[in-house]
C-alpha cells in the first residue's frame, strides 16, 4: 500500500474551497433558579446566550426593554452595555445584584415557576473577528430543533454541572452554532473588514501583553497614524485605542476565569503601568472592578 501524496489534503477536486474558521470557546453553561436579577450597565468581553423557561425576565439595552419570552433565545454580543431584572423581585436601580441557586434533579420546576426565574445561560467566545461584531440584543425564535436541544441540555445540567461528557459538549456546541445561524447578515459585517485592519487586529491578538501604540500599529500597514486611525474607526465602529483596551480586558477576564493569578500579575502581564491604571480601564470596559469580577457575582 502506498501513501498518497499527490492529492492535497486528500481532496481530488481542483476547485478550491474557502471556509470561515470559527473558534468557539465555551466559558460556562448553567441552569439556575433566580430570585434576584437586578444587574445594571453590565459590559462583558464574551457572548451571552439567555433563555428563561418562564416569564418575568427583562433585558434593557439603551432605550429598548425586552420582556423575555420563553419561545425565544436572547443573544448578547461582547461589549454590549445592558441591564437585566426579574420583575417580580425588582429591588435595586444600580449595581449588580444576583441571587439564586443551581437547579438539580431534586427540584420540580412547577414548584418554582411562580416565585423564581428559571434561567438558562451560556457564556462563550467565537474568536477574531467575530467577537467584535456590533453590540445589541438579538431575539431568536426557538425552532423545534432548538427546543429539543434545550430540553436535553437543561435536563443534563440538573444531573451534572461540572464534568461534562463528550456528547454534552458536542450537543452544546451544536446548539450555539444553530442559534447563531438565525442572526441576520448585517451582524457579521466584520468578516469582510479591510485587510489592513485585519492584519493589525491579528497582530494585537498575538501581542496583547505588550504596550501597543497607534504609530507602531499603523506602520504595519504603511499608513500614517491618523489615516489608519480613521480607517480603523470606519471599519470597526470603535477607535483603535478603545479596541486595544477592550481586547486587553477580554484577555484579563480569560486569565481570571482560568488561573489564580493576582490582579497585580495580570496588570503587569498585559502591559499596564500599575494595578490602579489596570483597574480604572477594567471598570471602564466592564462596569466592575477586577476584584468584583473575580468574585463571580454575575450571570
Amino acid at each position: 500500500m502506498k501513501l498518497v501524496k499527490n492529492i492535497e489534503l486528500g481532496d481530488p477536486s481542483s476547485n478550491k474551497q474557502n471556509f470561515i474558521d470559527l473558534k468557539l470557546k465555551l466559558l460556562c453553561c448553567r441552569y439556575w433558579l433566580l430570585d434576584l436579577w437586578d444587574c445594571h450597565d453590565m459590559v462583558f468581553p464574551f457572548w451571552r446566550l439567555y433563555w428563561n423557561k418562564n416569564k418575568g425576565g427583562q433585558l434593557i439595552h439603551h432605550e429598548n426593554t425586552y420582556d423575555m419570552d420563553p419561545d425565544y433565545l436572547y443573544i448578547i454580543p461582547p461589549f454590549t452595555s445592558f441591564s437585566s431584572r426579574f420583575t417580580k423581585k425588582h429591588i435595586y436601580n444600580s449595581g449588580i445584584h444576583v441571587s439564586g441557586r443551581q437547579f438539580n434533579s431534586n427540584y420540580d420546576e412547577k414548584d418554582y415557576e411562580e416565585n423564581y426565574l428559571i434561567h438558562f445561560f451560556i457564556h462563550f467566545n467565537l474568536g477574531i473577528p467575530f467577537d467584535n461584531v456590533y453590540p445589541g440584543i438579538l431575539k431568536i425564535e426557538l425552532t423545534d430543533y432548538l427546543k429539543n436541544r434545550l430540553t436535553y441540555l437543561t435536563e443534563r445540567l440538573k444531573i451534572e454541572n461540572k464534568d461534562f461528557k463528550l456528547t454534552f459538549n458536542l450537543k452544546l456546541q451544536a446548539f450555539i452554532k444553530e442559534s447563531l445561524t438565525s442572526i441576520g447578515p448585517e451582524l457579521w459585517k466584520t468578516i469582510n473588514i479591510d485587510d489592513r485592519v485585519l492584519k493589525v487586529i491579528r497582530f494585537i491578538e498575538i501581542n496583547i501583553e505588550k504596550k501597543l501604540s497607534n504609530p507602531d500599529l499603523a506602520s504595519l500597514t504603511n499608513m500614517a497614524p491618523n489615516s489608519f486611525g480613521r480607517l480603523f474607526k470606519q471599519e470597526m465602529t470603535i477607535t483603535l485605542h478603545r479596541f486595544i483596551q477592550n481586547r486587553k480586558i477580554a484577555k484579563a477576564c480569560d486569565i481570571f476565569e482560568h488561573t489564580n493569578k493576582t490582579i497585580e500579575d495580570v496588570a503587569f502581564n498585559l502591559g499596564f503601568s500599575d494595578r490602579y491604571h489596570f483597574s480604572r480601564v477594567f471598570k471602564l470596559v466592564t462596569g466592575l472592578t477586577p476584584a468584583n469580577y473575580r468574585s463571580g457575582k454575575y450571570t
